[in-house]
């Protein structure tokens, strides 16, 4: 049986949109090893459409000269959430149709571990169906004020328990976290 690990570059007020506003604390390799931590357990890579669209171009060309993780990204199976993407163009990419949360689960079971990035419609699903079973985030000191949050308005309340927590020189600090012991993903 496989688990779904979310990955997310957050503000501290919860904002997880397009993360050009990290550029200026600098991706640190220990940021790159807790990630990477995390990855080299997936065995495939589930994505919405825009994620999809947006990681394509900037990761299709990029060799492991250029960033360590370019090899997951390129040669690991991407499943692709969508209900309108007609073709998947990346090499190793499968549509799966619409989110359906059964497809998901079988999927995860037939497959193993897998990772989310972005994808915030796609996570928000996924963390209502109680499908998430770790999140790692990489919570940067500042806020947004507005824009998508991990946790939208009128979610129903979750209890999380703290698996890891790393805090960088460069003021950013990741923190991993599990659904509360008694509390098994998928239940509601």
């Amino acid at each position: 049986m496989g688990a779904i690990h979310v990955h997310e570059f957050m503000s501290l007020d919860g904002v997880i949109d397009a993360p050009t506003w990290t550029f200026e604390y600098g991706f640190l390799p220990e940021m790159g090893e807790a990630i990477g931590a995390v990855t080299g357990r997936c065995r495939g890579i589930l994505l919405g459409r825009t994620t999809y669209e947006l990681f394509e171009p900037a990761w299709s060309t990029r060799t492991v000269e250029d960033d360590p993780g370019a090899p997951f990204f390129n040669d690991t199976t991407k499943y692709v959430v969508s209900g309108t993407l007609a073709e998947a163009t990346w090499r190793n990419s499968e549509i799966v149709g619409p989110y359906d949360p059964d497809s998901i689960r079988r999927l995860k079971d037939e497959t193993g571990d897998l990772y989310v990035s972005g994808s915030v419609t796609l996570v928000h699903a996924l963390l209502a169906d109680g499908l998430v079973d770790e999140l790692h985030l990489l919570v940067y000191p500042l806020t947004r004020g507005s824009g998508p949050r991990l946790f939208p308005e009128g979610a129903a309340p979750a209890a999380l328990s703290l698996a890891a927590c790393r805090p960088f020189d460069n003021g950013v600090v990741y923190l991993s976290y599990r659904p509360h012991a008694g509390q098994e993903p998928g239940a509601r």
